[in-house]
């Protein structure tokens, strides 16, 4: 396993228990319900210490919202489309966990050695060069930022900013999730122009506008990234498209371990039993839900069974964030050498980034090596039709691209990804739920840790593979993560002298 290079990363022990459940004198059998990042997870810390386990998948593919599927371009060439581009950061510690087991070195995954964002003036900021270390990372990042002067600096409101670099989940809930994003950028004087790139980046990553995503959950965004991680503020990619790097490798080995993993099979209810769970027709001694947020809804509302009526209610009040669209361009001929892998974008709506896939995938750099051309990806987080105005916002950007023909072209719109609106953190769903052989797992799932995005998603996954494991008496799996307080000394103890419970520091 490779652990990560930060000397202040903070391990969780695993729970201590028996290696493996056929000391129990019966198997137990579990369904997980989902085969996302999370539900793999799950699947595999269950598997690992012989649970019986059966994964439940209704697309034909894996890996959730990081999956691929297969496409046709019409000279008959086959393809994988997916969602879009994830980032693979270097402090996503259990995801990273997850990946070593069928590629300990991490060899499927390659550095991207820059990711510039340029907004409408074409100011640009760029993460290479920085120092890993912080605050250094931030403040040079700050300092030689186009759009963030030395005057802006001293014109933040430091007390106002505190929790930016004294972020410690839950507490920092308690402190800003009755703000929105914008609202707390606009409180703490934090430079509009800067703003587009620096935080808006982030906000959108949740596929979200800034007004309508909590501060507290930007704030973990921010600690997890700049002030919170020695990692350094770049990341990796797979090396070839999601399936043939990532999933199909782990199915096997999830094989391997007698795990049962069925795809194009929904889930549409479960029923409680007794002392069993009937998910499909067939019993089950407990069910890790690891659904997408309309999944998860949908499979509880069906399911009068499980649960109660208090932690129903918070499930149903789970919320969606705004479509996002996906656009990928087979094109004729290639774009200039000198662009990056990855450039996003600020304030130049609805383009939220641009991908150059045969930049570092190789089925994308086969496909140009033999025809000339290239292929790009557009995404627009918060919107829904956009298809026209994404492909003008290329040309603007990469004038190269204006005479191009499309070859092939595929786009999707999907609206599946969490909401973290203001004021939700306290009735969002946990692992654990009334019923102690059901859990949840995903990255709308609570854990109070700071973790985001795909990270969330695999913590989840072993959380929740570790709460089965310990009613069990079975053993379970030690969790990763950046340091969950501040990392600048002086500023953590100040913060833990002043903050309360249900104290608002704005």
């Amino acid at each position: 396993m490779i652990p990560g290079r930060d000397r202040r990363l903070e391990t969780h022990p695993a729970p201590g228990g028996l290696p493996d459940a056929g000391r129990l004198g019966r198997r137990p059998r579990t369904a997980v319900v989902g085969g996302g990042i999370a539900g793999l997870t799950a699947a595999t810390g269950l598997a690992e210490r012989g649970v019986d386990v059966t994964v439940f998948e209704r697309e034909a593919h894996l890996g959730g919202r990081a999956g691929g599927w297969p496409e046709r371009l019409p000279d008959g060439t086959p393809v994988t489309m997916s969602r879009g581009f994830h980032a693979f950061f270097r402090q996503y510690y259990n995801l990273r966990a997850l990946l070593t087991r069928t590629d300990p070195g991490l060899e499927r995954l390659t550095a991207v050695p820059d990711y510039p964002l340029v907004d409408a003036l074409g100011r640009t900021d760029t993460f290479a060069g920085l120092p890993q270390a912080p605050p250094f990372n931030a403040l040079a990042f700050a300092l030689r930022s186009p759009t963030f002067t030395p005057r802006d600096l001293l014109r933040l409101n430091g007390r106002r900013a505190l929790p930016l670099a004294t972020v410690s989940v839950p507490r920092v809930y308690r402190q800003l999730d009755h703000l929105d994003a914008g609202s707390f950028l606009a409180a703490i004087n934090f430079p509009a122009a800067a703003r587009h790139l620096a935080f808006e980046v982030f906000s959108r990553s949740f596929f979200a506008d800034p007004a309508e995503l909590s501060a507290a959950e930007l704030a973990t965004m921010f600690h997890l990234y700049f002030l919170g991680s020695a990692e350094g503020l770049l990341f990796d990619v797979p090396t070839e498209p999601f399936p043939q790097a990532l999933w199909n490798p782990l199915a096997d080995y999830l094989a391997g371990l007698r795990a049962d993993v069925r795809t194009g099979t929904g889930v549409t209810e479960i029923r409680r039993a007794a002392d069993r769970f009937q998910v499909g027709g067939e019993a089950f001694d407990a069910v890790v839900l690891a659904c997408d947020v309309p999944g998860l809804r949908r499979v509880v509302a069906a399911s009068p069974d499980l649960g109660s009526p208090e932690w129903r209610s918070e499930v149903a009040d789970l919320r969606t964030a705004p479509p996002f669209v996906v656009r990928r361009l087979w094109l004729d001929r290639p774009v200039d050498p000198a662009r990056p892998a990855f450039l996003g974008t600020g304030n130049l709506p609805p383009l939220d980034n641009i991908s150059v896939l045969n930049r570092y995938e190789g089925e994308a750099r086969r496909w140009v090596a033999r025809t000339g051309g290239s292929v790009v990806e557009l995404h627009a987080y918060v919107s829904d039709n956009a298809s026209e105005a994404l492909e003008g916002r290329l040309h603007q950007l990469y004038p190269e691209t204006a005479d191009a023909r499309v070859l092939h072209e595929s786009t999707l719109v999907r609206q599946d990804c969490p909401l973290f609106p203001v004021g939700g953190f306290a009735r969002r769903p946990t692992v654990g739920t009334p019923d102690p052989a059901l859990v949840l797992a995903g990255d709308a799932i609570r854990v109070d840790l700071p973790v985001a995005l795909m990270e969330r998603a695999a913590t989840t996954g072993w959380v929740a593979a570790n709460t089965l494991l310990t009613r069990w008496g079975l053993a379970g799996h030690p969790l990763r993560s950046v340091p969950n307080r501040g990392r600048i000394p002086l500023l953590d103890r100040f913060a833990n002298s002043v903050a309360c419970p249900g104290d608002r520091d704005i």
